[in-house]
């Protein structure tokens, strides 16, 4: 599995379930990376999504404990331990890439089965979070195999760099 996340300095990821800061060059980035792959996440993670919608042109799984939680388009299931079995049977030839995509506490329950991961670094420091990922540059087994040059989006500097994991 892959994890695709944009984190702060301090690798937060978001506060009262959005993102910290939205940048439309990477919003269609993680579009063009998903489209056509399984994406899970969260039921905060799904509730903080355009019009609470899954996102099209994807295969949407919801993690929540809420054994009564229902949506439209999305395949809901209740546990981790419920995943597996779902992504052999959905998948089987993995022909599709696997992507975490939120939040925080999937990221830790999943980071053991990931072994690559698409990260935004945003270059700033938010006041206001909640929500952060394991820091990938304190874990010995990732390492860094790509970075790309430094943009800016108004006044935040940002870069994408890929990790896998040895």
């Amino acid at each position: 599995m892959i994890l695709i996340f944009a984190v702060d300095n301090n690798w937060n990821i978001g506060y009262k379930g959005d993102l910290l800061y939205k940048i439309s060059k990477d919003l269609r980035r993680f579009r063009r990376i998903t489209e056509g792959n399984i994406i899970i996440m969260g039921r905060k993670t799904f509730e903080s999504l355009p019009d609470k919608k899954p996102l099209p042109n994807r295969i949407n799984i919801v993690i929540t404990r809420n054994k009564e939680y229902k949506g439209e388009g999305i395949i809901v299931i209740n546990s981790i331990e419920e995943l597996y079995p779902l992504l052999k049977e959905i998948n089987p030839n993995n022909e599709m890439e696997t992507f975490i995509i939120g939040g925080g506490e999937i990221a830790r329950q999943t980071l053991d089965k990931c072994n690559k991961a698409y990260i935004t670094k945003i270059f700033k420091t938010f006041e206001k979070v909640d929500t952060s990922m394991p820091n990938l540059d304190l874990l010995e087994n990732w390492k860094i195999v790509n970075k790309s040059r430094v943009y800016k989006d108004i006044d935040v500097a940002y870069q994408y760099i890929d990790y896998v994991k040895e």
